[in-house]
This record gives structure tokens, sequence and C-alpha cells, in this order.
């Protein structure tokens, strides 16, 4: 029994490590043919509307009932221990949406919608040896496919969270309005008072690694797929899973390194 218990954690640690592995390889394939002319213009301008503006819609309605939540719970919990907190929400908001939330929920929302897409895709083209049809062609597939998605990623999911922070800040505005009866002149001056353009700029730098992880993992478990239909599923499931656990180790070192 302890060595079955063994045996299934070392096949997983392997198995991740081999990922690990094949990411890394398809991270450096991808800027080899990023530098490469021609460049898929159109194929990257239909990957930004793709990534960006169809996933616009779910990213503001999540983050402004993220930042509602977060104003109502602060003010819940912490007003009930300090008299007097409530004028500093607007603070606890902006800063907690710009460093955190902003660029997490909007990773989750791209890989959900997106990354599953893309493995989806690609895997079908896998399975269906559209991708052996390109290579016999001369056309690779980390170009055509890969490089567009990618630079589409790393570019629109730190506009996507940047949209996402400020809906989420003026979420909370409301609650503090309309619920907790606290001034907008005094949410907005502690926004403006303690929300530092460094806050905003280093939640976008992790966005743009998050972007890379998403982009990257689809395109991996789509090459991977295996087993007709039911491995096209399976791939869009584990690029899921797979991307939410990247994202959020990357977002515990990139905070170690940054904050």
């Amino acid at each position: 029994m302890i060595n079955f218990f063994f045996e299934k954690i070392g096949s997983a640690l392997l198995h991740f490590f081999e990922v690990i592995g094949g990411l890394v390889v398809l991270m450096f394939q991808t800027f080899k043919w990023i530098f490469r002319k021609p460049l898929e213009k159109e194929n990257i301008f239909a990957q930004m509307n793709r990534i960006g503006v169809e996933s616009l819609p779910v990213l503001l309605l999540i983050t402004t009932f993220i930042g509602m939540v977060l104003a109502l719970q602060t003010a819940i919990v912490v007003e009930a221990k300090i008299k007097g907190f409530s004028r500093f929400i607007g603070a606890t908001v902006s800063i907690a949406m710009t460093r955190e939330l902003g660029p997490v929920i909007s990773a989750f929302v791209m890989a959900g919608r997106i990354g599953s897409a893309i493995a989806a895709e690609i895997g079908t083209m896998k399975v269906t040896e559209q991708l052996d049809a390109m290579e016999t062609m001369a056309t690779s597939p980390v170009k055509y496919l890969v490089v567009p998605r990618f630079l589409s990623g790393i570019f629109m999911l730190p506009l996507l969270a940047l949209l996402g922070d400020l809906v989420g800040i003026l979420g909370g505005l409301f609650i503090s309005v309309a619920i907790l009866k606290t001034s907008a002149v005094i949410y907005l001056d502690n926004v403006q008072m303690y929300l530092k353009m460094n806050d905003i700029f280093n939640g976008l730098l992790k966005t743009v690694v998050f972007g890379a992880i998403i982009s990257l993992v689809g395109c991996y478990k789509g090459f991977q797929t295996t087993g007709g239909a039911e491995g096209v599923g399976r791939a869009a499931t584990e690029s899921v899973v797979l991307s939410f656990v990247l994202v959020v180790v990357m977002d515990y070192i990139l905070t170690s390194m940054i904050f």
C-alpha cells in the first residue's frame, strides 16, 4: 500500500515535470518563430478580438461583483472591530484589485474561456491530422497557431485586467455609497491617496506572464491530444486545470519578487 502511494506520487511528479519541460521547449520555439517573417497579422488580430473583445462582458461582470463583495466583506468584518474603517474601503478595494484580484481573476477568465478553446481547437486539428498536413506543406504549426495566440494573450490580458480593475473599484464605490452610506468623495480620495502607479504597473506585469502561460498551456495540450473526441475534451479540461495551477504558483512567485 505504501509503495503504491509513493509510486502514484512519483508518477504524478514525473508527469508534471515532463509537462513543464514541454512548455519550456514550446516557449523557446515560439520565441524563435516570432521574429521570422511574415507575421500572421490577420490571425493575430482575430485572436486579439477573440481573447479581448469577446471576453470583456464576462470579465466586467465578474470583476464588478468582486469589487462589490470585497467592499461589503471589508466593511462587515473590519468595521465591527475598528470603528470608522469604512472611510478606507476605497484604498482597500483599489489596492486589492490592482495588485491581486484583477490580474488573477482576469487570468482565470481567460484560462476558462480561451485556454480550453485553444486546446480543443488545436486538439481537433491534431486528431484529424490537419497538423500533419500543415507540416507536409512546410507550414510550421508553431508559427501559424501558437505565435498569434501567444502574442494576443500577452497583449490583451493586461488590457482586460486594467478594465477589470476599474470596474471592480467602481463596484466598491457603489457599495460604499449605496449600502455603507460613505461619501463618494471620501472613497475616491482614498483611492487617489493610497493607490500608486507601481501597484497598477506591477499587477499588469503579472498579467503578461499569465497571458503567456495560458496561451502556451492551451497550445501544448492541443498538440499533445490523442484519442479522438474524448481526447479533445480531456485536453481542454487539463488545459484549464494546469493553467489555474501555474497561474497561482507564478502569482505567488511574482508577488514575493515584486512587492
